[in-house]
């Protein structure tokens, strides 16, 4: 069963293309890293803190889409620890159908930030990440095609 995480920190150093969120278990102790890139880290902080801009950034563009085509986004899901690299799925509520997209956890994330959107981490993912402490924070280089079912 999938544990709520939220947003616990960000870190931001402008120097470097590796940027770090922190999630933290809300009814629990755990918590870990993931690196993420510089445009994500500021589009993550530009929605925490409500900053407008004068021109839709593509959050933005999507948070549109998605309500202007009738559908919620209802939770973010990390899902898959694979090789160093984290997998997410956005669950769409569409007409009372759930729709699953492949995500990068930064894109879930800067998306859902605003919108007060749930964080879900899978068990699977929370015990790999325990296994290995010492291993680094793993990151998201990169995203594959899934079948969900």
């Amino acid at each position: 069963m999938p544990v709520q995480m939220e947003l616990a920190r960000i870190f931001i150093r402008e120097m470097t293309d590796m940027q770090v969120i922190e999630l933290k278990e809300v009814d629990g102790d755990r918590s870990f890293p993931i690196v993420i890139g510089l445009p994500e880290a500021f589009a993550i902080e530009r929605r925490l803190n409500g900053v407008d801009v004068p021109r839709p950034q593509t959050h933005d563009l999507l948070a549109t889409l998605i309500t202007r085509l009738g559908a919620r986004l209802d939770r973010i899901v990390i899902h898959e620890l694979f090789e160093g690299t984290f997998y997410a799925i956005l669950r769409i509520d569409h007409d009372g159908s759930e729709i699953d997209i492949d995500c990068r956890p930064s894109d879930a994330i800067a998306l859902g930030v605003s919108e007060g959107v749930p964080i879900f981490v899978s068990e699977q993912v929370l015990n790999e990440i325990e296994q290995d402490p010492d291993a680094g924070p793993p990151g998201e280089s990169g995203t594959a095609p899934h079948d969900w079912d």
